[in-house]
């Protein structure tokens, strides 16, 4: 039986989605398979809809796993979760028909960074929130970054170690608004490269912060440089929100289209 599992961590103590763990810090997978394998009693592998970095965490990761134990959906949420650390839990789980691939089936991935703007950093919520002391026109970010919209060549915006074997990506929306204190950067696309939500919003901060003009983005992109766009946005900022699936999956609203 295959099933699908929505999946919320915190990923400040994680060293990423897949990452094999360093300094008693283990990959999200792991200590997800582990759990799956105790309430199994048996070996269990999960394949995710998209991994994530390091202090990355995730709203809704969408994974799916084979099993030949009978276990209900509610059986399957709450064995595992009791066998998880207090980071991380199954917020949902569904059977699916076998053909069913969370990473392949996916038709979009969403993303929201959040970034407290105020001269003074953050002591609550400091794992979920970066951290920009200059003022930001959040309004000139967004117009900003209108220009990425399409299906674009995102070399600009594209890590050294990103191994796809091309930058092509649709990004389909893209929005930065204020709310307080907190700018936030959402983000939708059909796949994303290596660190690319992080570089793009490194460069739109610096457009925010008055240091580039609005035209930047649109040059760094058609440029395809990496080495002329801003510096890698911290990793805390960023959230996984989830992927989206067609109808048919039958899968929960939040991950449908």
């Amino acid at each position: 039986m295959r099933y699908a599992l929505g999946v919320e961590y915190d990923g400040s103590e994680f060293k990423g989605w897949q990452q094999l763990g360093e300094s008693g810090c283990a990959s999200v997978q792991a200590t997800l398979q582990d759990a799956l394998s105790s309430v199994a009693d048996a070996p269990i592998s999960v394949v995710c809809a998209g991994r994530t970095d390091a202090g990355v965490h995730g709203e809704c990761q969408v994974v799916h796993f084979d099993s030949d134990v009978e276990r209900s959906p509610r059986g399957w949420v709450l064995g595992t979760t009791t066998r998880l650390p207090p980071s991380v839990c199954v917020r949902w789980c569904v059977p699916v028909v076998d053909d069913f691939h969370a990473r392949f089936s996916a038709k979009a991935r969403r993303y929201r960074y959040r970034i407290l703007n105020r001269q003074v950093r953050p002591a609550l919520y400091r794992q979920i929130l970066s951290w920009e002391r200059r003022p930001l026109d959040a309004d000139a970010m967004h117009r900003a970054a209108q220009a990425l919209l399409g299906e674009n060549d995102f070399g600009a915006f594209r890590s050294a170690q990103c191994q796809a074997l091309h930058a092509r990506r649709e990004l389909q929306s893209i929005a930065v608004h204020r709310q307080g204190e907190v700018v936030e950067v959402e983000v939708q696309a059909n796949a994303f490269l290596h660190h690319m939500v992080r570089n793009i919003v490194g460069s739109l901060l610096m457009v925010g912060a008055g240091e580039k003009p609005e035209s930047w983005i649109g040059e760094l992109l058609a440029g395809r440089d990496r080495n002329l766009a801003g510096p890698t946005a911290p990793p805390q900022g960023l959230v996984f929100v989830g992927p989206l699936y067609a109808c048919s999956w039958k899968l929960p609203d939040e991950v449908t289209l």
